[in-house]
């Protein structure tokens, strides 16, 4: 295996790689290694949505030669479309079945059908009824509750219209949808549609294909992460600032560690009762342990980080280290991200993997339904579980390295921060962009990809993009990275940022890099920029504003499916690693730059990170000189005499 230093930039890791060269434990890191990526299918022109196939449309060898063509005749730019919206609805579909579950634990909650499940946040319950067109006057918050739920669950079916959230973007945006015919009608039938439109002999034109795909990222931006969000808000509690630890380091020798791994807090919350319950610490007591400690991989730590400040043992590539250390007892899996790998190397230990959805089962764990009818009851027993398995262990390896971080920002705590309870406003940060103490907001989220080194393009392009002046927003597994780092403490912002953000920073105390949550939160991204639109100064759309995305170290379809809702609403989203339309020059130009007519924005690729801070830094700054606020504007204090000529018009 190549130098482990080379393959992470999280000491943690490394030290874990090291363990497993040394034992000849397979990762994901020395799989990477021998496992070469297809080329061909890799640069999206590998067709195989039919028996005729595979056909592999290799661009022509010598000029002048024709180019190939499916045995059914499709060129490579459709059939590169049709594998990128492929690839869109099957991110689209594992976000809005993560919402689809929130709505009807909403629902059984509601109706008093699913202990250990109430409305928490009673306001943000109110206000999502009111955005739904819910009455809620004199009401109770049981019958407000169950027709919001049933009002969410019936978006996934819904047929015909406008999704409700939709309504929630800035009009010059929904204008463009309706123009374009893009206006997400239902969640489900967005994605049924695009996987039929890409089957053998239906749509074949490339344009009319990215159409549709643009259609359903919006049902997942706008519909069902959106859902996720707003339910697990109310719930749950809606996220405030919140203090917690990072790394492997978070692991204790002398406690249970039970590790709740994947995407849906409907699993972790009730685990985490569970496992503060006396019963449960008194079971661990007697198995001669000293408490029991949780921690999360992957968003699901996102979720419990955000409202508990539970630690966080790692992201989506620290899941087989986290095994390595020989103190995980049980490590509880539902959905997504989770590696087939980790039951195989569990045998080598003493852990347990735990599978709790039907939806996702694996060889060699143990399964435990999850229902949420039955919550504590199940969270119970696989809290046992972990605990039963403490006196099985052997030698701990638990690295000692953690970092502090502050988690748990959404947009709703960000307006509280920005104006405080009587004054939330975004008008602090609008202000601070247009007189140029913040170059701009980035949005930098997605996962990580063992073709490139574990953290190291995420933690290089945040740091250069804050020193220029840049807020940075993150979410998911890039959020984990960064947090490694120091950059989501507030008292960092005076060594690493610039003057005028730095001091932005300490008025309002945010650190200059802020935790969103996990990848469906960034629903709570699209929501803040709406905010900033609306606040008014920096344009009339989303599309207007000082603000990009990227992914730098990618390799999810929810990533593309992120990328290109956020392309469809607005903002410019810079990918790293490989782009997936790479085979055709046609599909490629139009996603980068032929969409840009369309949408205000487009698509960018570029893998090289100091190219990529510069283009995202050349974005901000092109929307800028666009608003006339490209310099630096420096505050005038008006005597009586200016305010006197000034004129409204």
């Amino acid at each position: 295996m190549a130098d482990s230093g080379e393959r992470s930039a999280c000491e943690a890791t490394i030290e874990m790689l090291q363990k497993a060269c040394e034992e000849d434990q397979s990762t994901a890191f020395s799989r990477t290694e021998k496992m070469k990526p297809c080329t061909i299918g890799a640069s999206g022109i590998c067709c195989k949505n039919c028996a005729m196939g595979p056909c592999r449309l290799t661009p022509p060898k010598k000029e002048g030669d024709e180019p190939k063509r499916g045995i059914c005749g499709a060129t490579a730019e459709v059939v590169a479309a049709r594998n990128f919206v492929r690839m869109i609805a099957g991110g689209s579909s594992a976000h809005s079945d993560h919402g689809r579950a929130v709505a009807e634990t909403m629902i059984l909650a509601a109706r008093g059908e699913a202990e250990g499940y109430r409305v928490k946040d009673r306001i943000k319950l109110l206000e999502v009824a009111a955005d739904l067109s819910i009455e809620v006057a004199d009401r109770p918050v049981e019958e407000i509750a169950l027709d919001v739920g049933e009002k969410c669950l019936a978006m996934f079916g819904q047929q015909e219209g406008e999704l409700a959230f939709g309504w929630r973007a800035p009009e010059a945006r929904k204008e463009i949808w309706r123009k374009l015919g893009i206006f997400p009608r239902g969640i489900d039938r967005e994605v049924v549609e695009t996987m039929h439109r890409t089957s053998i002999g239906v749509d074949q034109e490339m344009e009319n294909i990215i159409l549709q795909g643009s259609r359903c990222a919006l049902a997942d931006g706008w519909g069902g992460s959106m859902i996720a969000t707003e339910l697990q808000d109310i719930l749950f509690g809606t996220p405030t600032a919140i203090k917690s630890k990072i790394n492997l380091g978070v692991l204790e020798e002398d406690q249970v560690n039970l590790i709740v791994h994947g995407h849906e807090p409907l699993l972790s919350e009730m685990i985490l009762l569970a496992a503060r319950s006396e019963k449960m610490i008194k079971k661990a007591e007697e198995k001669g342990a000293r408490g029991i400690n949780l921690a999360g991989i992957c968003c699901t730590a996102n979720e419990i980080l955000s409202r508990h400040g539970i630690p966080i043992a790692g992201n989506v590539l620290q899941q087989e280290m986290a095994i390595l250390t020989g103190a995980v007892d049980a490590m509880v899996v539902d959905v997504q991200c989770i590696y087939q790998a980790i039951g195989e190397l569990s045998q080598c230990y003493h852990t347990k993997i735990i599978t709790t959805s039907p939806k996702g089962r694996m060889p060699l764990a143990e399964h435990i339904e999850f229902h949420e009818s039955d919550a504590i009851a199940i969270a119970e027993r696989i809290v046992e579980t972990a605990i039963d398995n403490f006196p099985n262990r052997g030698k701990v390896d638990i690295p000692d390295v953690s970092s502090d971080f502050t988690g748990g920002y959404d947009h709703e705590y960000i307006n509280y921060m920005l104006g405080g309870r009587f004054r939330a406003s975004y008008r602090p940060l609008n202000d601070g962009i247009i007189d140029g103490r913040i170059r701009g907001v980035v949005g930098v989220v997605g996962c990580n990809n063992p073709r490139v080194p574990h953290d190291a393009i995420h933690v290089q392009v945040v740091s250069e993009l804050v020193a220029n002046g840049c807020l940075v927003v993150m979410t998911g597994c890039a959020a984990q990275a960064v947090a490694k780092t120091g950059l989501m403490k507030p008292e960092t912002a005076k060594d690493v940022c610039p003057q005028g953000l730095y001091e932005i920073c300490e008025a309002v105390g945010i650190p200059p890099v802020l935790h969103m949550g996990s990848c469906v939160d960034n629903s709570r991204i699209l929501i803040a920029l709406t905010e900033m639109v609306k606040e008014g100064g920096l344009g009339d759309d989303i599309s207007d504003l000082p603000a990009v995305g990227c992914a730098p170290e990618w390799m999810s379809e929810k990533a593309i499916s992120i990328g290109h809702y956020f392309v469809a609403s607005g903002a410019a989203v810079v990918f790293g690693v490989e782009w997936p339309t790479s085979g055709s020059q046609e599909c490629t130009d139009y996603l980068l730059e032929g969409i840009f007519e369309q949408y205000g924005n487009s698509w960018h690729y570029e893998p090289d990170p100091d190219k990529m801070v510069a283009k995202l830094l050349s974005l901000i700054d092109s929307k800028r000189d666009a608003l006339g606020i490209l310099g630096k504007r420096e505050r005038v204090l008006f005597d009586m005499a200016a305010r006197r000529e000034l004129s409204i018009d």
